[in-house]
This record gives structure tokens, C-alpha cells and sequence, in this order.
């Protein structure tokens, strides 16, 4: 009986053991780029760029950094521990903003309609957006704002300045009711909101019941920083719509669209943007079918406005789409022109968030290269990842063009296990063994029973 446990585990070790993954090394791995390193010793860092998406394995698990000299010497070669670093917002979450005081007196203008003093988060802050009743719309106010410590106006204050709200929806234009302030760590703030009617308006009751709470977005300082991934030019017009279209390669991450208007083009407008993700046509590999919808909003505003100089504008919009991560994908980026004037576009861009590979410069300043291209490697696990911390000072380092690494060799297919090779030998040593068993239970009632 002993033989035949021993030879369960013997077999049991060998399909484990078959489904290790294999040791990195830069002969099985298709792609090369150099890295370039300005002078100097310590953490480096370099941009990641779309290129690398399509050919490297799935959530970039294959990527490696070995020193050319142990490639091309020939000796064993290491591994330069990495990190990889994504750009997000220090605060993922807009944070909300309590409202107190409605009501009180004015302290610097007397002919405000609003008046109510805001708790802030205890952390520092640039936009503070006000959430106005909805239903209330063609309205231009003036928000002048001060700061303070101490609550109910009871601290010095400090005057931020005064700052344009709007709503110009009768000329099918936009809102906007974010106060964009200088970094500030005020405590409190007191809002002091004096409203007017938007030209050509019938005319709104401006309460304070219109005030229904504000919000704080993530610090600009610390918003996400965007790599382009695709741009093109060929924007055209199809009935009511501006469209561009792009050919994305499978794993590439699309987070963002921007748009640049033509040069010169100075009209102010509103307009629905669609971007939608189809099947490639050459990706038919069975699986469910897309589209995925994303929208949203462009806006521009430039104007005087009952003598209020109104600057808004927001060319962008954040469009996460899941669908093209791990297939390739058609993405159509519409913007609905209804009756208007098609937008004059020079060109629209996809982006992703920006992603950085940092590691640490060797004393011995050895040129280094990026290796990937082999999608049985599992993603790395190094102490220097876990324990990474950003430097402010990191040294700039730059990817050079990829190349097919001339020394690839495909690997060779693996030998299956002698288990995998034999099924029929694991099931007659599992029954020897359940006999074995059987007969150890028998033996033990019988002398039990005497």
C-alpha cells in the first residue's frame, strides 16, 4: 500500500510541478526597447506608451528589465526590480462640503441674495462646486468668497475672491457652478452668492432654498495626467453628427477622449459626445458582442454677460471602456450637432491614464532594457514594488523604439508530465490504493469482532 500512496504523490508532484510558470529570460521574449537614463544614480522612471499594450502579455505581467551586459555576455542574467506607477487623483472620490449658517448677514457685500458658510474637508482644496436646484436655470451670479479657522464668521477672515456662476440654457449654452479657488485649507468658507437674470430671460426667484449642498472635486494639483493612445485628424461630418473613428489594438486601455477645435475657431457651444466600442471585424473569436456606449458633455463659454466676463470650458471626456482591454476594437467618437453648425474639429484624441515603469539606477550605470513578449510568465513579485515610494526627484528615463529581440528563440514545447502522458496509471493507483484501504477496515472489524 505504501508503493501505491507513494506513487499517487509521485504523479500528483508532477502535474503540480507542469503548471509552474516558467523562469524569465530575455531569449523567449519577442520584444526589446532600450532604456535611456539621464546621468546620475537612484530611482528612474519611464513612460509606458500604447505601443507596448498590444504585444506584451494581459495586465503587462510579462514586462522585465535585465542589463544588456549579462544579455549579451551571455551569464546569468538578473532581474532589475520594478514598479509600475498609474496617474489618479489623491483623492479618487469627490468629497462633500456641509452647509451652515444659511442665511446670516453679509460680511463684505450688502446686497446679497445667498448668504451661508461652508465646513470643509480637512484637507487641502482648489474647486468647490455649489449643487444649485436644477429646475432653476438662466441665471449669472456673482460668488464672492472668503476663508477661515474658526466657525460663524468667529476666525479672521480671509478674502479669496469673487468668482462667475452661470446658467445660459435659453441659449442652449451650459452651466457651471464651480468656484475654481487658489489651494486653500481653510476650515471654512463663507459664500456670499448675488444672482441676476440672464439676458433675454423671463426672469427666476432666486432663494436661498435653491442651495441644495456643494461638493469638492479632487485638487487640480492632483488630477490624473493623460498619454495619448491614438489621434486622428479624418473628422468628418455625417447628417447631424461629427464623427472620428479608430482601429484599437487588443489590451490597449482607452480611459479618456479630448477634442481640439480648429485654430481660430472661437464659438461658444454645448454638445452630447457618444463614443461607442464595436467588435473588430477581424476579432471573431466567439465571444459576446459589444457595442459599449459611453457619453458625455464638451462645453465652451466665452462671453460678457451683464457685465460678467463668463470663462468656461471643458474639452474633454472620460470614457472608460472595459470592452477593448483584452480584444481588439472599433471606437467611434461622435458629437451631436443637432440643428447647430457642425463643430469645426482639427482632431480628436484617445487617452489613458499615465503610466510610469520605475526602478532603481545600478551604481555601475549598466545600460538596461525592457524585455516582453512572452505570455506564459506570471506577473513578478518584488519587495522593491511593494515597499515603492515616488520620488519627487525621480531621474527621467526614456524608452527607446521597440525592436524584435534578435536573440529570441520560440520555447520549446514543454514535455507533458508522465501523468498527463499516462491518465490511466493515476486512476488504477487511486484504485490500488482504495482497495489497499478497504481491505486495512476489513481486517480491522474482523479483530475487532473476535
Amino acid at each position: 500500500m505504501k508503493g501505491a500512496a507513494l506513487l499517487v504523490a509521485l504523479l500528483l508532484w508532477q502535474a503540480a510541478a507542469a503548471n509552474e510558470p516558467p523562469v524569465a529570460q530575455p531569449g523567449t521574449m519577442q520584444y526589446e526597447r532600450a532604456i535611456h537614463v539621464e546621468a546620475g544614480t537612484g530611482q528612474a522612471c519611464a513612460m509606458l506608451d500604447a505601443q507596448i499594450f498590444p504585444h506584451a502579455a494581459p495586465s503587462l505581467s510579462d514586462l522585465r528589465i535585465f542589463s544588456m551586459q549579462e544579455v549579451s555576455s551571455g551569464e546569468a542574467v538578473r532581474e532589475v526590480p520594478y514598479a509600475i506607477t498609474l496617474s489618479k487623483a489623491a483623492t479618487e472620490e469627490t468629497e462633500a462640503a456641509r452647509v451652515l449658517n444659511m442665511g446670516t448677514k453679509p460680511l463684505v457685500t450688502k446686497d446679497a441674495q445667498i448668504v451661508f458658510d461652508l465646513e470643509m474637508p480637512a484637507h487641502s482644496y482648489t474647486d468647490v462646486t455649489l449643487n444649485l436646484d436644477p429646475a432653476v436655470h438662466d441665471f449669472i451670479a456673482t460668488a464672492t468668497v472668503s476663508g477661515s479657522d474658526a466657525p460663524d464668521g468667529l476666525g479672521k477672515a480671509t478674502a479669496l475672491g469673487s468668482y462667475t456662476l452661470f446658467d445660459l440654457a435659453s441659449q442652449r449654452l451650459s452651466r457651471d457652478t464651480t468656484i475654481p479657488l487658489q489651494e486653500s485649507t481653510f476650515k471654512y468658507l463663507h459664500m456670499e452668492l448675488h444672482f441676476s437674470s440672464a439676458p433675454g430671460s423671463a426672469g427666476e426667484r432666486f432663494v436661498p432654498a435653491m442651495v441644495l449642498g456643494a461638493t469638492v472635486p479632487p485638487s487640480r494639483e492632483a488630477q490624473s495626467l493623460y498619454t495619448t493612445v491614438a489621434k486622428t485628424a479624418a473628422v468628418v461630418t455625417k447628417g447631424r453628427e461629427t464623427m472620428a473613428t479608430f482601429a484599437v489594438p487588443a489590451r490597449i486601455p482607452v480611459e479618456r477622449v479630448s477634442f481640439v477645435p480648429v485654430p481660430g475657431f472661437a464659438g461658444n457651444f454645448n454638445r452630447t459626445v457618444r463614443v461607442r466600442a464595436l467588435a473588430d471585424a477581424s476579432d471573431d473569436d466567439g465571444r459576446a458582442p459589444l457595442p459599449e456606449v459611453v457619453s458625455g458633455n464638451i462645453q465652451r463659454v466665452h462671453t460678457s454677460e451683464a457685465g460678467h466676463e463668463i470663462d468656461s470650458e471643458q474639452l474633454a471626456v472620460d470614457a472608460i471602456l472595459g470592452a477593448n482591454l483584452q480584444r481588439a476594437a472599433k471606437v467611434e467618437v461622435a458629437i451631436e450637432n443637432g440643428d447647430d453648425q457642425p463643430l469645426p474639429i482639427a482632431a480628436v484624441r484617445l487617452e489613458m491614464r499615465q503610466r510610469k515603469i520605475c526602478f532603481e539606477v545600478p551604481a555601475s550605470g549598466a545600460n538596461l532594457a525592457l524585455f516582453y513578449g512572452d505570455s506564459r510568465l506570471a506577473a513578478p513579485m518584488y519587495d522593491y514594488a511593494r515597499l515603492f515610494v515616488a520620488s519627487r526627484t525621480a531621474l527621467v528615463a526614456e524608452l527607446g523604439p521597440e525592436a524584435l529581440n534578435p536573440n529570441y528563440r520560440a520555447p520549446a514545447a514543454p514535455l507533458r508530465p508522465f501523468a498527463e502522458r499516462h491518465p490511466e496509471l493515476l486512476w488504477i493507483a487511486l484504485i490500488v490504493v482504495i482497495c489497499a484501504l478497504g481491505m486495512v477496515a476489513l481486517k480491522a472489524a474482523r479483530n475487532v469482532g473476535r
